[in-house]
């Protein structure tokens, strides 16, 4: 079972594609938007990526970071961004620690017996490290609503605002 909304977003301390560790922790004070995607170079992933990547200025105008996380290398999510022009940093979950914590874990993904991915998932942290959107997609075909995604950033900023 994924992190429910309410719950405090679990830690976690990734690689991102400049082989920089990231943590969690050190974006305290920010809204922070996790986007797990199953694998760099697949066509879903592409396409939900440069959604992202396409609609980062208003993410960003919501005062909001955002980031890709994946159990590719962080050699694998370079090449990846860097095909695809992406504008924000790619955390490589290769311990799948992340995964597991997040509750997104596919085990035997693609029908690869032993072989676990992440399961294509958004999860919206408010400042104070609660999770305050969750989105699992039922299966790894289906990309998550952005709308939603915004407007549940959206909600978070008009609250800290008041």
């Amino acid at each position: 079972m994924s992190v429910a909304v309410g719950s405090p977003a679990p830690n976690f301390d990734l690689f991102d594609n400049a082989r920089q560790r990231v943590s969690l922790a050190a974006q305290s004070g920010k809204t922070v938007v996790l986007a797990f995607f199953p694998a760099a170079f697949t066509a879903v992933c592409e396409k939900e990526l440069c959604s992202f990547r396409d609609s980062l200025a208003a993410l960003n105008g919501l005062n909001a970071t955002v980031f890709g996380v994946s159990v590719d290398a962080p050699f694998a999510n370079k090449a990846f961004a860097e095909k695809n022009g992406l504008n924000f940093p790619l955390l490589s979950d290769y311990a799948r620690e992340a995964v597991r914590a997040y509750g997104v874990d596919h085990d035997d993904f693609a029908g690869l017996p032993g072989y676990t991915a992440a399961k294509r998932s958004v999860f919206v942290i408010d400042p104070q490290g609660v999770v305050r959107y969750a989105w699992v997609a039922p299966n790894p075909g289906v990309e998550p609503n952005y709308d939603e995604v915004k407007a549940a950033v959206s909600q978070i900023g008009a609250s800290s605002a008041s």
